[in-house]
């Protein structure tokens, strides 16, 4: 295709229309204007940038960042196969501008500097032949991208499956901090309320809200997000939200509804003290709120109080006309938590096989009997017979072991 005719069709992009406002478009359109135009100074400056701004982001090719483009932006198209649905006028679009860009990115940059060097005085455009060039290969067709909307939707939830909910914005976590299943040992039965509701979830009925308290350590925050790498769980997204930023949330679960995903908004730690503004904005949305809760989102938390709400004795002795009101007010929040399941320090047998199982998966070699003396001393010391003082004692043994 002729460079005049290719900035012409790109022009004329409608369904990704947002793709000409990228750096990486924006320069390829200003490329071959300038090549079209016959400003070899401007069209060599646009050749410089594009590489650069292809290569800082680490791309070797037009066609490899094309192809992260448009699966990980969200467009009418991607959407429209994500939720199988048909409209001929679209899809034509799409089509036809896709195999327009896949064109563009199998362009060899020796197309454009050929052109530049015409246009370039000839003592000039000698430099042009060490300029470095980017690969015109196409790791994709139309065809892999239509599957790849319909398996995996497009945009951010396509491309991660961990966020932050900070100050009204997702942050995605590229590399989450999330144990695997096999990591974890004891409290099969809390695991398993957990696992047996989060599958509700995947296969599209109402979940139920969680709230998971308990004893610190206990792995209840490994149990929510082990969920993750479960088989069957792949549509699932986690969304981690500080107790700060609760206020906002309605705003995010309204953004949630309709999505293939399915989303757990996570909330760690959870506790609070008297008249804390955002203790009435978390009743609402958990039940009570004129807005329906999408089928497709459930709220987990955990916590170390089983009311959430800090108690005094004061409350219970308060020279108000129905104090009992005052404490039922404060156990409100965890009531509207439909699923509710303790974790309390383990026995000695749950924690001693927890130690053998943590000492074989890091290949500790030790008596089982001085491992377990060891492990029972450690406990004293830390105060609790929980997954956490289990992995910091074989943490301490791997780490004895090293030096």
């Amino acid at each position: 295709m002729e460079l005049s005719f290719l900035e012409l069709s790109l022009r004329s992009i409608s369904a990704y229309r947002p793709i000409l406002d990228t750096k990486e478009l924006t320069l390829v359109c200003q490329l071959l204007s300038a090549c079209n135009q016959k400003d070899g100074m401007k069209a060599l400056d646009s050749y410089t940038k594009l590489f650069y701004q292809l290569y800082s982001n680490h791309y070797t090719s037009l066609g490899s960042w094309l192809w992260d483009y448009l699966r990980y932006t969200e467009s009418p198209y991607g959407q429209m196969v994500e939720h199988n649905k048909k409209n001929t006028t679209l899809e034509q679009a799409a089509h036809r501008e896709l195999e327009l860009l896949i064109e563009l990115a199998a362009t060899p940059a020796e197309t454009y500097l050929l052109t530049i060097q015409s246009l370039l005085p000839l003592e000039h455009s000698l430099l042009v032949d060490t300029l470095p060039k980017w690969e015109h290969t196409v790791p994709f067709t139309v065809s892999d991208l239509v599957q790849f909307y319909g398996k995996n939707g497009c945009g951010q939830y396509a491309q991660y499956r961990t966020f932050l909910w900070e100050n009204g914005i997702l942050v995605p976590v590229t590399d989450p901090d999330c144990p695997k299943p096999i990591e974890l040992l004891g409290y099969d039965h809390q695991r398993q309320q957990v696992l047996e509701n989060t599958k509700l979830l995947m296969a599209g009925h109402t979940a139920n809200n969680v709230l998971l308290f308990g004893d610190g350590g206990t792995g209840k925050s490994a149990t929510v997000k082990s969920m993750l790498y479960l088989s069957g769980m792949e549509d699932l997204r986690l969304i981690e939200i500080q107790k700060e930023n609760l206020v906002g949330m309605p705003q995010l679960i309204r953004s949630l509804a309709g999505k293939r995903q399915k989303f757990i908004l996570f909330i760690d730690d959870l506790a609070f003290d008297e008249d804390d503004l955002t203790y009435s904005s978390l009743k609402t949305i958990l039940e009570g709120g004129l807005e329906k809760r999408p089928a497709n989102v459930a709220i987990y938390a955990t916590s170390n109080r089983r009311h959430l709400v800090r108690q005094n004795f004061s409350d219970r002795g308060t020279d108000e006309v129905d104090a009992f009101e005052t404490i039922a007010e404060k156990t409100a929040l965890a009531e509207r938590f439909g699923l509710r399941i303790p974790y309390m320090t383990m026995n000695k047998k749950e924690y001693l096989s927890l130690i053998d199982h943590l000492a074989s998966l890091f290949h500790i070699v030790m008596e089982p009997e001085l491992l377990h003396a060891k492990a029972m001393e450690w406990e004293i010391r830390h105060a609790g017979r929980t997954p956490r003082v289990a992995r910091q004692f074989i943490a301490s043994l791997v780490s004895d072991a090293i030096q």
